[in-house]
């Protein structure tokens, strides 16, 4: 596990290089606000989250593991009712949010892309 990466992962570099190339501008990579979401957008007012299959139980792809059951059901469990917590705390700060599964952007990183342009158009606008 000491490998794993929790910043600039292959899919965050993968993503933001297409937030780039599309013109998408004003996103830090580093906030105070809850959750520390990968790509914040202040303006917007936009956390924008790129969830790990395995690490946040995709419910279209997450194998569970075969061995050490009892620490990863725990371990996982742990980290989706995190991500409902800091989901809540967020949208008690006026704060939106936008949860992207790292297999959308593997599969698809242009639809991935349009989920956040409408999530960020319609909050840019208002």
């Amino acid at each position: 596990m000491s490998q794993v990466r929790g910043k600039n992962t292959s899919i965050e570099l993968a993503f933001r290089k297409h937030l780039r190339a599309n013109g998408a501008k004003g996103y830090r990579l580093r906030s105070r606000i809850p959750g520390t979401p990968d790509l914040y957008f202040p303006d917007a007012k936009l956390a924008v989250f790129i969830d790990g299959c395995f690490w946040h139980r995709c419910p279209a792809c997450f194998k569970k593991p075969k061995s050490n059951l009892a620490y990863w059901n725990k371990k996982i469990a742990d980290n989706v009712r995190r991500d409902r917590k800091m989901d809540q705390r967020l949208q008690r700060r006026g704060i939106h949010y936008l949860h992207i599964r790292e297999h959308d952007i593997r599969k698809n990183i242009e639809r991935a892309y349009r989920r956040f342009e409408r999530k960020y158009g319609l909050l840019a606008v208002a």
